[in-house]
């Protein structure tokens, strides 16, 4: 699966330590970050990680476009609700495209936690036979 990992500034340190515990299952998928957060997870996990540009700079719509080009069947955006983001027009938008592309979303660790016991246990397969329809069709 190809998973995407986003974490706004002060929900950095649940990211890392959520791809800490997680990181045996992780290793077996594809992952993506915005720039930040990408390299923190690297650096306290080893895991590779293909980085995109910070949120604010466009990681965020880098991320977006992978999800139109249905390149992405996961999102982790461990998101911060109570600090304005001079971003939010971007996160809004990445939200949206999760919803019009039926990619599922996390966006605090216990939904995060759910979909990656879900992933481990296969319940996400499904999403490999949406990837084979999109790949048919390119």
């Amino acid at each position: 699966m190809k998973i995407a990992l986003i974490a706004h500034d002060k929900k950095k340190n649940d990211m890392i330590n959520f791809t800490v515990a997680y990181a045996p299952i992780l290793k077996d998928h594809t992952l993506f970050a915005t720039g930040t957060t990408g390299f923190k997870i690297n650096e306290a996990t080893g895991l590779d990680i293909k980085r995109f540009k910070s949120g604010p700079l466009g990681g965020d719509q880098q991320i977006g476009a992978m999800i139109a080009e249905n390149d992405l069947d996961l999102v982790l955006f461990f998101r911060d609700p109570l600090t304005a983001q001079p971003h939010e027009p971007d996160v809004s938008a990445l939200m949206r495209l999760c919803d019009v592309y039926q990619i599922p979303l996390a966006t605090n660790v216990a939904s995060a936690e759910l979909f990656i016991r879900s992933l481990e246990r296969g319940d996400l397969d499904w999403r490999k036979i949406i990837d084979e329809r999109e790949s048919e069709k390119k």
